[in-house]
C-alpha cells in the first residue's frame, strides 16, 4: 500500500501550470539572482535554492524538476511516523497512563498517521508539483518532532533543532509565520508555571531564535507585502475554515467526501472521546489536553491567516494550508486510539486509506493545464520568428516552457518576456495598460510576413475585457483562425488553467 502511494508521487502526465513553470524559471537562474526575482514574485527563497541545485543534477524536465517534491514527500513519511509516535506516547503519559499502553498508543498513532499521509490526496497532489508545499509539510512534521523532544527533554540541542526548523519553515512559506505565531501564543500560557514551564520557555526561545534568522529577509518580505500581494483572486471568507479540512480529504470527489466524514469522526474521538469498553465510547467535553493543543494549533493558524488576509486584502488558497496538514492528520490518527477493539480500529483505518487512495489516483491521470496542448499546436504549424502573444501574462510561463524559445514571444500587460510574471503593483499595471496599443505592437512586430499566435483566456481578475479586446482588435486587421478552445472542469484535479489559441496568419 505504501509502495503504491510512493509511486503516485512520481507520476503525473500533466504539463506544468503557471506556478510550477514560474518556479522552475526562477530557480534555474543563477543563485545570486534568485532573491531579486523573488522580490517581484512574492515568495521566500529556500525551495527555489534547493530546486536550483536539484535541477543542476537532474535537469529541468517535468519529471526532473518535480521529483524533488516527490523525494521530499517520501522522506516525510518516516518523519511523520516519528512525530506520531512521540505525540501518541506523550499524550497518553499526560493522561496518567503508563507501561505498555503508552508504547502501544505511540505505535498506533505512528502507523496510522503514516498511512494517512502516504495516501493523503492533498500530500500526493503537492508531492507531484514543482512547488514548495511538500517541503512545508516535511518541515512542519520536523517541527512537531523537535517540539515534542523539547517537552520531554528541554535541552540546548533540542532547542537548537526547533530553532533551525522554525527558520527553515519561514524561509519556505510565509504562512509559517502564522503557524509559529500561533504556537508561540499557545506555548506562552505554560511558560511561567506548571509541569511544562521550563519546556515552554525553551520552546519560545527556540522559536524566537529561529525567527531572528528570518530577519535578513524581512526587507524583501515587507516590499513583497506592499507591492506583490495576491492580485489574482479576492480575499477568502471564513468558510475557508471548513473548506480547508475538506480539501485535506480530497475535495469534492465522492471519495474525498467519504474521507472527510472519516476524518471528522476520528477528529471528534481524538479531542473528546473516551473508551468505556471495546464497543462503547463516550464524549468528554473537557477534551484531551495533548491533542487539544494540536487541534488548536491547526485551527488557530488558519484563523490567524484568514484574519490577516481580510486586513491586508490577501487571498486564500488551499495549498497554503500545507503548514497545518501534519497537525491535522496527527489529530485524526490519535482518534484511532479511542477504538480499543483492534478489528474496529483497523477497519476504520482501512476505510480511510481506501478513500484516500481513491481520491489520490486521479491525480496520476488528469491534466492541470492546457499549456501542453497549446504549445504543441503552435509548434505544429508556426514558423520561426512568428509572434506568440499572451493575455494575461499568467499564461506565458507554462506555454513558453514548451516552445523552446523558437518564436518572438510577448505578454500583456507589461509587453515583456512571458517566462517571468512580475507581480509588483500588478492591478495598477493592468489598469494602465492599453489593449489597443498592444494590438498595434503585435502588428508591428509581426510585419506583413509573420503570423500572430494569440494565447488568451477571459475572466482573470483586474483584466476586465482587455484580452477579448485584443482578440477582436487583431481580428479587425487579419483573418481569425481558432486553433484551441478553452476547456475547464469543476471536478477535482481537472484542467483549471484553460486557455484559447487563435492564429492570425500573415
Amino acid at each position: 500500500m505504501i509502495v503504491f502511494a510512493v509511486a503516485l508521487r512520481f507520476w503525473t502526465p500533466s504539463p506544468m501550470w503557471l506556478d510550477e513553470a514560474l518556479t522552475v524559471n526562477i530557480a534555474r537562474a543563477p543563485v545570486h539572482l534568485i532573491p531579486g526575482l523573488l522580490r517581484h514574485d512574492g515568495a521566500p527563497p529556500l525551495y527555489y535554492v534547493l530546486l536550483h541545485f536539484w535541477m543542476k543534477a537532474f535537469g529541468t524536465s517535468n519529471l526532473g524538476a518535480r521529483s524533488l517534491s516527490g523525494v521530499i514527500g517520501v522522506i516525510t513519511l518516516p518523519v511523520v511516523w516519528l512525530a506520531g509516535y512521540k505525540v501518541g506516547t506523550q499524550s497518553w503519559r499526560h493522561a496518567g497512563t503508563g507501561g505498555d499502553e503508552v508504547t502501544e498508543a505511540g505505535r498506533v498513532v505512528a502507523w496510522t498517521v503514516t498511512l494517512l499521509m502516504a495516501t493523503s490526496p492533498f500530500a500526493v497532489y503537492y508531492d507531484t508539483e514543482a512547488r514548495m508545499y511538500s517541503l512545508v509539510i516535511l518541515l512542519s512534521a520536523l517541527a512537531v518532532v523537535a517540539y515534542a523532544d523539547i517537552v520531554r527533554r528541554p535541552g540546548v540541542l533540542n532547542g537548537l533543532a526547533l530553532a533551525v526548523v522554525t527558520c527553515a519553515l519561514e524561509y519556505s512559506h510565509y504562512w509559517a509565520l502564522y503557524l509559529v505565531g500561533t504556537a508561540a501564543v499557545g506555548t506562552s500560557f505554560f511558560a511561567w508555571s506548571g509541569t511544562y514551564a521550563r519546556s515552554s520557555r525553551v520552546a519560545i526561545v527556540a522559536m524566537a531564535a529561529g525567527t531572528c534568522g528570518f530577519v535578513p529577509w524581512v526587507p524583501t518580505f515587507l516590499y513583497q507585502l506592499h507591492h506583490t500581494g495576491t492580485p489574482w483572486a479576492s480575499p477568502a471568507d471564513f468558510t475557508a475554515l471548513v473548506y480547508t479540512f475538506t480539501q485535506f480529504a480530497g475535495g469534492d470527489s465522492d471519495a474525498g467526501r467519504a474521507l472527510a466524514l472519516v476524518f471528522a469522526f476520528l477528529g471528534l474521538l481524538a479531542i473528546a472521546g473516551s473508551a468505556l469498553d471495546n464497543r462503547r465510547v463516550i464524549l468528554d467535553l473537557r477534551t484531551r489536553p495533548g491533542v487539544r493543543a494540536l487541534a488548536a494549533l491547526a485551527a488557530g493558524t488558519l484563523l490567524m491567516a484568514l484574519i490577516a488576509g481580510k486586513l491586508s486584502g490577501s487571498t486564500f488558497a488551499d495549498r497554503y494550508s500545507a503548514v497545518i496538514l501534519t497537525s491535522c492528520l496527527l489529530v485524526v490518527a490519535y482518534g484511532t486510539t479511542v477504538l480499543t477493539d483492534r478489528r474496529v480500529r483497523r477497519g476504520v483505518v482501512a476505510l480511510a486509506v481506501m478513500f484516500g487512495l481513491a481520491a489520490s489516483i486521479p491525480n496520476a491521470f488528469l491534466t492541470r493545464t492546457q499549456a501542453g496542448h497549446v504549445a504543441s499546436a503552435v509548434l505544429a504549424r508556426a514558423r520561426p520568428g512568428d509572434v506568440v502573444a499572451y493575455c494575461p501574462d499568467q499564461l506565458g510561463p507554462a506555454v513558453s516552457r514548451g516552445l523552446g524559445g523558437r518564436f518572438d514571444e510577448i505578454a500583456f500587460p507589461r509587453d515583456d518576456n512571458p517566462e517571468i510574471v512580475n507581480w509588483v503593483d500588478y492591478a495598477a499595471t493592468v489598469e494602465r495598460a492599453s489593449a489597443a496599443k498592444f494590438v498595434q505592437l503585435l502588428l508591428s512586430r509581426a510585419g506583413p510576413h509573420k503570423a500572430i499566435w494569440y494565447v488568451w483566456a477571459p475572466g482573470y481578475l483586474s483584466f476586465g475585457d482587455d484580452c477579448e479586446e485584443i482578440a477582436s482588435g487583431l481580428a479587425a486587421r487579419r483573418a481569425l483562425q481558432p486553433v484551441v478552445a478553452e476547456q475547464g472542469s469543476d471536478t477535482p484535479f481537472e484542467i483549471f488553467e484553460g486557455e484559447n489559441l487563435y492564429r492570425y496568419p500573415s
